[in-house]
């Protein structure tokens, strides 16, 4: 398995200067490649490849002295994002999505080095030491588990991160616990099978008041004036804030589910395709479902839990208990099915049939069974709890 340890680390002026010029370094060679790329294509009908500008980079390093200033392998690896770029580029071609020619980076807008291997970086006992650097101070309040691969220091507005890649075997462990499906939403951010919901903190539209002013402050600036540049971090720090909420919610909601569960499924969503609704995008981008199953996925490989996507088709329109459609409008919140008189909310019973649709094993259908009329017994005036009684 893969895994990556993200750590705050804190440059002198000296060195948060000497990176700032390698980012600018690595900006203006990735525009060069690009640009190389471009013209080569339209002079010969053949675009260069990734070798081709390797070797162009070696020339260029004994006329360019500032090249040698840089390690050669993060030089290097602003080919491979030049070539990932093209390869992502055709493939969207090929796959018939809107291609998206790869873009020339702006001033400030390349904002990550790569270190693709040892010894080029070291983790030291009072912090990271970088090739042509320094050491800079890194606090580790985490230990790193696994093989470390690769480095990358990362710029977000006024700090520094270094994120380690890492390599190692997850423990396989039997499974336990109960049987869970997940049925994600808006109006409450995800429900569970057995009743349980997770409300929807909604991060974004409750700041979304304050961002709209430092927005419209923005708007007034003059561009290239240092009152713009300020206005500008102040609105991309409160962006940060939004983004490091979600992200905490959902790292200790998934860890949650993970750490009771032995069995989790959930729905294979579009979530590009359902973003494209005007009307809910923000809503579906505030709560950051893509976001939310990532972290239960690898969080369950970690732990040795079983965790499956269904797909999503008529997970809300057919009873959990009969299994009869009952047509809904995304404004009935209740379900009740006039075949068996099952009375649930929507959510509870999409969950359900979300946790039905996946292939749990034999045994796990037996107990999952058991689970579902345990669980649907407890809801109150149930006519499962009656029938049951």
């Amino acid at each position: 398995m893969n895994k990556t340890y993200k750590f705050r680390i804190n440059p002198t002026a000296k060195q948060a200067k000497i990176l700032e010029h390698i980012l600018e370094i690595c900006r203006v060679l990735y525009n060069s490649c690009l640009l190389d790329r471009k013209r080569n294509y339209e002079e010969t009908g053949k675009s260069l490849t990734r070798i081709q500008q390797q070797k162009i980079l070696t020339s260029d390093k004994k006329r360019i002295g500032f090249l040698n200033d840089i390690h050669s392998q993060v030089l290097q690896n602003v080919l491979f994002r030049v070539e990932r770029a093209f390869q992502n580029f055709f493939r969207r071609v090929k796959a018939g999505e809107k291609p998206g020619y790869p873009r020339l980076k702006s001033e400030g807008r390349y904002d990550s080095i790569t270190y693709p291997q040892e010894p080029a970086f070291q983790i030291m006992e009072h912090g990271l030491k970088l090739s042509k650097i320094g050491t800079v101070k890194m606090k580790l309040h985490r230990p790193i588990i696994g093989i470390i691969k690769t480095c990358t220091i990362k710029r977000e507005i006024d700090r520094w991160y270094a994120c380690l890649s890492v390599e190692y075997e997850a423990v396989k462990k039997p499974v336990h616990g109960k049987f869970v499906g997940i049925d994600v939403g808006i109006k409450s951010f995800a429900t569970l099978s057995d009743g349980a919901v997770i409300n929807n903190p909604k991060y974004l539209r409750k700041s979304e008041k304050k961002l709209k002013a430092k927005q419209g402050q923005l708007s007034k600036k003059i561009k290239g004036s240092g009152n713009r540049r300020r206005a500008r971090t102040i609105v991309a720090k409160l962006h940060r804030k939004i983004r490091n909420q979600r992200s905490d919610f959902l790292h200790k909601e998934s860890r949650k589910i993970v750490n009771t569960c032995g069995f989790i499924a959930a729905e294979d969503l579009d979530i590009k395709g359902m973003v494209r609704n005007h009307c809910l995008a923000k809503s579906i981008s505030d709560a950051g479902w893509g976001q939310f199953l990532g972290f239960l996925e690898y969080k369950a490989e970690e732990a040795g839990v079983q965790f499956e996507k269904v797909a999503p088709h008529y997970t809300s329109i057919n009873c959990s208990h009969c299994g009869n459609p009952v047509p809904k409008t995304l404004k009935d919140r209740i379900h009740f099915c006039i075949a068996c008189g099952t009375i649930l909310n929507r959510d509870h019973n999409a969950a359900i049939n979300i946790l039905k649709k996946s292939t749990v094993g034999t045994y796990g259908k037996l107990r999952l069974g058991r689970q579902l009329m345990s669980d649907a017994a407890r809801e109150p005036g149930s006519p499962i709890q009656s029938s049951i009684g």
